[in-house]
C-alpha cells in the first residue's frame, strides 16, 4: 500500500515534473521565445520585440510536452493578455501549424510587458502560464567563478 500511495504522489503530481521559470529561461527556445510550464505543458510565447509604439503585430505560442515534444495544435483555443505600459490588449489565439496557435493584436514593446496566456486542449480544461517576455534574464551565476 505503500508503495502504492508513492507512484501516485510521484506520477499523478504533475508539479513533481515541473520546471522552474528561472531554469526555462536558461533554456534556448526552440522558436526564439520565452518558455514557461502550464499543467504538463510548455508554451513558448513569441512576441515583437523592436516595437516601442503600440500596433497590429503578431502574438505566437507554440506547445510542446515536458519531454520537448510537439503537441498538437489542432482544435485547441486559447488568448493571450498583454499588458504593456499602461495599455491591456487581449488577444484570440487560433490554430496555425503543428504545434502553434497565433493571435494579432494592438500592442507595445516594453520591458515591463506582462502577458498572460490561456490555452484550452480539446476535450481538456485551460492551462495558464504568465510571461515576461522582454525582461532581462536573472543570472543567478554573475560575478561568480567555476
Amino acid at each position: 500500500m505503500k508503495n502504492f500511495i508513492l507512484a501516485a504522489a510521484l506520477f499523478g503530481s504533475t508539479s513533481a515534473f515541473a520546471h522552474t521559470d528561472e531554469y526555462l529561461d536558461a533554456q534556448k527556445a526552440p522558436n526564439g521565445g520565452q518558455l514557461r510550464m502550464a499543467g504538463v505543458h510548455h508554451f513558448e510565447l513569441v512576441v515583437a520585440k523592436n516595437s516601442p509604439d503600440a500596433k497590429d503585430q503578431p502574438v505566437m505560442v507554440y506547445l510542446s510536452g515536458h519531454d520537448g515534444r510537439q503537441v498538437s495544435s489542432t482544435g485547441a483555443s486559447g488568448s493571450a493578455t498583454i499588458l504593456s505600459g499602461k495599455q491591456k490588449t487581449k488577444i484570440t489565439l487560433q490554430p496555425d501549424g503543428d504545434n502553434r496557435l497565433k493571435g494579432t493584436g494592438k500592442y507595445a514593446s516594453t520591458p515591463d510587458m506582462k502577458v498572460i496566456v490561456s490555452i484550452a486542449l480539446p476535450g481538456k480544461t485551460a492551462e495558464q502560464a504568465k510571461f515576461t517576455p522582454l525582461a532581462p534574464i536573472q543570472d543567478d551565476h554573475a560575478g561568480h567563478q567555476h
